[in-house]
């Protein structure tokens, strides 16, 4: 019988099969053969399909009817599905050509061509579907291509798209932190506010700022708020910004958050738990004697004040509530139960934007303006209409353009002199929207993944930048550095704002909230993000690529759920379903960029491993009731991975497979233990970031182990950032040699297991490149190394049983690029008493921290020493009598604060016959705080009796 069958086989099915199966095999495999090719192709067509819809964007905000905006707004959404269909295609190819081929793979050989056929196919269907769209153009929509064709011949010509690339080609990598403009104009108003929250009535009374948009109330707003007599005049003082939408019960706990950090104290566990009732009880608490001032910045809601009213509690001790909006109704609202100070923001006059203007527009020329713009620059400032959010926009816009005539007056034609205000800055932001190079475009447009006013720390913000492919490698540079630059380029054209600065370098940033409206608009109309604000009920139309969630409502999960997203961003995953994190590594199968925020109870998914596409990870749980966490091993099949953000979060030990991830860039935890990755980290060649590793494992067997570790951290050649815990003694000689070979280091942390244990590392050259150095433990002397290193900028030392001597500071004089120095729980041995601080030394020094030290009870600064000295901190010196001989001399010194200290010392600095009083004429903002015995002093207090 098988006989026979196999006999069929023969002579029937196989001339079928050479007939009918074998072209179709050629075929598939002329098809996989062609992808390679057919792969490039597809990358210039996405970049033909961007740089179309770069164009049509233009179009819709320069369309003079709504039809027209509407249509193109329709071709661009069909673009960018194509161009999204593209990538994806292109991202399934390039993990597809990573997968194993040799004979040896088996089943992977299988799969890795069946992978290639489908990606063949797919290539196929979407130059058909493009060949379509296309066809339909030149048929419906001839008049549309028409005026695109136009603008390309014209309106963006090949100099201008040479001069885009010539700029992102020209950012520069000076220190990443850009100087607002000085405030201008600003004077009149703030000291108005200031005599309405300093006088007045002894009950509580709202003071409001009102203003259109762009006007400068926050602006202003903040320069009261952090004035030095604002300051010293109140016992509390605290800002919250409230926006658009908001939670009350959010408010309250921003409001207890910031009370506690004033008073140096970390919040109370069960502040998550408190509802609005306990909420509000906690803040009258503590408000109850103090006379205190809030600021409620950007106010909407006409119920605000009918929300927090209750909170804010009148003590009849002249507190005052600061207010600014937008909307007169607001202010009326407050009227009902309490006393209001209207002021209404007016703009600038034409003396003053000018002024404004051209220290954005000529900052190079310290605001001075070249005598061929003079009158050009006139009417385009005048068309501002002293808004100064437009001014300062239009002269960063302006600063990157040729200083000719000719480019100017185009500009200035632009701008439609008849346009009411809020339309004026619309207009301004989209031109300079669209003078950006179409990789900072994305980097802007990557602001509307978070919530109005929220503050992006830079770091993160550009970790993700790198993951999502915003950025165009440059010789010389790491990707990173490259996103440092367009994020300066972005400050500098003051379409991003600072809030903060660390080190010169920008620490976090902001957007305005008129820049994040029009950032919304254009976000929807690319399919660029869609954010779910709290409480928002919503759900996902068409094609989304970027997704973040604060909303967490039954209803809307599985609206949401879409394979297209590549980055997924929730920041309140403990309000979602717990099932919600198990889903995603099926429901969101590309994601390039993972980020769950207050992680609370959610689980890391088992089968994590399977976004294959996955750059970017970040879990953290800041839960008070936060436990240990285990990470899948899958974690080993992210081969893309190049960050693993585990920051606020403890893991149990991480699992050796972590070693496989030879993409990671950045690896960050809090107290790792990294014991199990001993024999495979040095094969990790691309880690940039290695922190917190926790070297203490215990027991002394496994010193060896531990040893083994530290000395395989060495072959990390690229490292900048290693942050060391419990270092014993036993280790410092392997972790100098490692470090010796660490030439890329920017910043150094080590902190030993006791703080009796001796950091006695010795480098055989110093780290050129190091610019943050922290040591916690006992010196018994200053290694040499230190003082060699010439770009370090912030150094930090808590030295507890150091018995240095006075050479100390001595040493570390000349450092050149020393900002920030901070010494605690220093010994000074007997004979050394002293602290002198001679003629020429630290003359870069901006920020200075003396605290803990237990013999030192003398301290002298001549003219000339300190001279950039901006904050001094003098705290816990138990044997100082008096303050620093001759600080009169720091000229620059705006800061002084003194906690903590002896008797003798808080009588010589009485308000009332004590001999150093004089010494806070020339100290712009003083905080005094502790003390000992009778003596004790807060700052308003100190201020009320000198008065």
């Amino acid at each position: 019988m098988c006989d026979t069958i196999l006999s069929c086989a023969r002579d029937h099915l196989l001339p079928l099969a050479r007939e009918h199966l074998l072209p179709i095999l050629r075929e598939a495999v002329d098809m996989i053969r062609g992808v390679p090719k057919e792969i490039e192709e597809m990358k210039d067509e996405l970049e033909s399909i961007e740089e179309f819809i770069n164009k049509a964007d233009k179009m819709v905000d320069d369309a003079e009817d709504d039809k027209t905006s509407h249509q193109i707004k329709a071709r661009i959404k069909q673009l960018k599905e194509a161009s999204f269909h593209i990538e994806d295609i292109i991202d399934e190819y390039m993990i597809c050509e990573e997968q194993p081929t040799g004979c040896t793979a088996g089943a992977n050989l299988v799969k890795t061509i069946i992978l290639r056929l489908e990606i063949a196919y797919k290539i196929q269907n979407i130059k058909s579907q493009i060949s379509e769209m296309k066809d339909a153009s030149s048929e419906k929509d001839y008049g549309f291509q028409f005026h695109i064709q136009s603008f390309s011949e014209h309106g963006s010509s090949s100099s201008a798209a040479n001069s885009n690339a010539a700029l992102l080609q020209n950012l520069r990598r000076a220190p990443f932190y850009m100087d607002e403009a000085d405030v201008v104009g600003f004077e009149v108003p703030r000291d108005i506010l200031i005599d309405l929250l300093l006088e007045g009535r002894p009950e509580l009374t709202v003071v409001s700022v009102v203003g259109m948009g762009g006007q400068g109330k926050t602006t202003l707003a903040k320069k009261v708020f952090d004035n030095n007599k604002i300051v010293k005049h109140f016992h509390c003082h605290v800002w919250i910004t409230v926006s658009q939408s908001y939670d009350i019960e959010g408010l309250l706990r921003d409001l207890l958050r910031e009370i506690y950090k004033q008073q140096g104290i970390n919040p109370p566990q069960s502040i998550h738990q408190m509802n609005r009732e306990s909420l509000v009880d906690e803040v009258r608490n503590y408000l109850q004697k103090k006379r205190y001032v809030v600021v409620f910045d950007d106010v909407w809601n006409l119920n605000f004040w009918d929300d927090i009213e209750f909170a804010m509690i009148d003590n009849k001790n002249g507190s005052k509530i600061l207010i600014t909006t937008r909307k007169m109704n607001v202010v009326n609202a407050c009227k009902k139960s309490s006393f209001v100070e209207v002021h209404e923001l007016k703009g600038l006059t034409k003396e003053q934007s000018l002024e404004l203007f051209n220290k954005k527009a000529f900052r190079d020329l310290n605001g001075c303006c070249p005598e061929n713009l003079i009158e050009i620059s006139s009417k385009i400032v005048e068309k501002c209409n002293g808004l100064p959010l437009a001014i300062v926009v239009t002269g960063g816009l302006l600063s990157c353009k040729d200083r000719n005539t000719f480019t100017w007056y185009k500009f200035s034609e632009n701008l439609n002199s008849e346009l009411k205000e809020d339309s004026k800055i619309k207009r301004i932001l989209g031109l300079s929207y669209h003078d950006l190079p179409y990789n900072l475009k994305s980097c802007l447009l990557y602001f509307g993944l978070y919530p109005e006013d929220c503050v992006v720390p830079s770091k993160i913000l550009i970790w993700r930048w790198v993951a999502e492919g915003f950025l165009k490698k440059e010789r010389g540079k790491t990707l990173e550095e490259v996103a440092e630059g367009y994020l300066t380029e972005l400050i500098r054209r003051s379409l991003v704002q600072v809030v903060s600065v660390r080190n010169e370098r920008v620490k976090s940033c902001r957007v305005h909230d008129m820049v994040h409206a029009m950032i919304l608009e254009k976000c929807e109309d690319l399919c660029f993000c869609k954010y779910i604000g709290k409480n928002e009920q919503s759900s996902l139309i068409g094609m989304v690529r970027r997704l973040s969630i604060e909303s967490g409502a039954d209803n809307i999960m599985e609206s949401i759920e879409n394979s297209h997203v590549r980055s997924l961003l929730v920041f309140s995953p403990k309000t979602l379903p717990e099932s919600f994190a198990r889903r995603i590594p099926t429901k969101y199968k590309r994601l390039k960029v993972l980020a769950l925020e207050y992680a609370g109870l959610l689980e890391i998914p088992k089968d994590l491993g399977s976004l294959s596409h996955l750059k970017y990870f970040r879990f953290r749980d800041t839960h008070p009731e936060a436990r240990r966490y285990t990470l899948p091993k899958s974690i080993c099949m992210l081969e893309s991975l190049e960050t693993l953000d585990l920051t606020g979060t403890m893991f149990y030990a991480m699992p050796k497979e972590i070693c496989k991830l030879r993409k990671l860039r950045h690896f960050l935890g809090s107290s790792m233990s990294l014991i199990q990755l001993k024999d495979g980290i040095a094969g990790m060649t691309c880690l940039q970031t290695l922190r917190e590793v926790y070297l203490n494992e215990g027991e002394n067997e496994n010193d060896s182990r531990v040893v083994e570790l530290i000395q395989e951290l060495g072959k990390l050649k690229q490292l900048r950032e290693l942050v060391l815990l419990g270092v014993r003694g036993k280790y410092m000689s392997a972790i100098s040699s490692s470090i010796n070979e660490m030439q890329q280091m920017e910043k150094l942390y080590i902190r030993t297991i006791r703080v009796d244990t001796v950091i006695n590392m010795n480098l055989n050259s110093p780290l050129l490149m190091l610019r943050n150095l922290r040591l916690e433990g006992k010196l018994e002397k200053l290694s040499e190394w230190i003082p060699k290193l010439q770009n370090l900028v912030k150094l930090t030392m808590v030295l507890k049983y150091s018995k240095l001597t006075g050479d100390v500071m001595k040493l570390l004089k000349s450092m050149p690029n020393l900002l920030y120095l901070y010494v605690s729980n220093c010994d000074y041995e007997d004979k050394f008493k002293s602290l002198h601080f001679q003629d020429g030394w630290f003359k870069n020094l901006k920020e200075l921290y003396l605290h803990n030290f237990d013999n030192l009870s003398y301290i002298h600064i001549d003219e000339g020493a300190l001279c950039s000295l901006q904050k001094f901190q003098l705290s816990s010196i138990p044997q100082l009598q008096t303050l620093p001989i001759g600080i009169q001399h720091l000229q620059k010194l705006d800061f002084l604060c003194i906690s903590s200290m002896c008797v003798e010392f808080m009588e010589s600095i009485s308000p009332d016959d004590g001999k150093e009083h004089w010494i806070f004429k020339q100290v712009p903002f003083v905080e005094i705080s502790g003390g000992s015995g009778a003596i004790k002093h807060t700052l308003s207090n100190f201020e009320r009796k000198k008065r």
